[in-house]
């Protein structure tokens, strides 16, 4: 089962400290593993980041560079720890603390997709999952680590945008509760991954672009920006949730009518957000 761990669009010079990275987009549905699934090829989609990489492509053009998985999250999660394994779905893994990501079935092998629907007919083995973790986990995680390592080296500091859609469901609790319904949900582990600085300069990108900003409720963050987020260091990490609704259609998985068009809002936010760690492209090349 041969599917490609990510791919890196690099600007042709590094002009800023802000990487962006979209873990969750991939949609490389080997034939092999739909095989092993009793979901059909759009219910197994459900967790998907649809288009995100799409969304975010005018990255490199900014000067930064675009990390995107191929893999898709129903395969591996790359936004969990590689040690967040399902004993309930990998044989021979024995449970350990209390964790609810790998309860509820999504641990860095799901169980299961959007909803609670189950993947598999039945376990896999120790073997297969370390497969997948080799194949995909561990080079998408060092690649991430170079491009951080090497924001570090020329700039003196990084930033991570770590790009995610949510359902619009998810978020329509927050409206019933007598708030309004954002459109992106920052994401900084309440102060904990980046400096407030930089999470007010990514607010106000997306304010300027005229959507609705919410900060960690319902989303704080995972793995990555726990994982990476190191403020007191110049590594700043935060997580962007999109409503998905914006620009397509949930059930088909599918871009909708406004795709183009929110494509460039988002290409208005990226200009902005890049501009937060930039520096002129002559002393980005020294």
């Amino acid at each position: 089962m041969s599917i490609a761990a990510y791919e890196l669009k690099l600007p042709d010079v590094r002009t800023t400290s802000v990487i962006f990275a979209s873990p969750h987009s991939g949609r490389d549905y080997n034939r092999s593993f739909l095989e092993r699934s009793v979901l059909n090829e759009l219910t197994i989609r459900s967790s998907e980041d649809a288009f995100v990489d799409i969304l975010f492509d005018s990255a490199p053009a900014c000067g930064a560079p675009l990390l995107a998985a191929q893999a898709p999250r129903a395969f591996v999660d790359l936004n969990r720890s590689s040690e967040e394994l399902d004993p309930a779905l990998i044989d021979g893994i024995t449970r350990g603390g209390h964790n609810p990501r790998v309860t509820s079935g999504l641990g860095v092998i799901p169980r299961v997709v959007a909803n609670g629907q189950t993947i598999y007919r039945g376990k896999l083995s120790q073997h297969e999952s370390n497969q997948r973790l080799h194949q995909v986990w561990i080079p998408y995680h060092a690649e991430l680590l170079r491009l951080i390592n090497q924001s570090h080296a020329i700039f003196g500091e990084a930033v991570l945008i770590d790009c995610h859609s949510m359902p619009h469901e998810a978020i329509e609790t927050i409206t019933q509760n007598g708030h309004n319904r954002p459109d992106i949900v920052l994401g900084d582990r309440f102060g904990a991954a980046a400096g407030s600085e930089v999470v007010e300069r990514i607010e106000s990108a997306f304010a300027n672009a005229g959507l609705s900003v919410a900060r960690n409720a319902p989303f704080a963050g995972a793995y990555t920006t726990q994982h990476y987020g190191r403020p007191s260091r110049e590594q700043h990490v935060v997580q962007i949730e999109i409503d998905r609704s914006l620009y397509m259609d949930e059930h088909k998985v599918e871009p909708n009518g406004d795709f183009e068009a929110f494509r460039t809002v988002i290409a208005q936010v990226v200009a902005e957000v890049a501009a937060i760690g930039a520096v002129p492209a002559s002393l980005a090349a020294e």
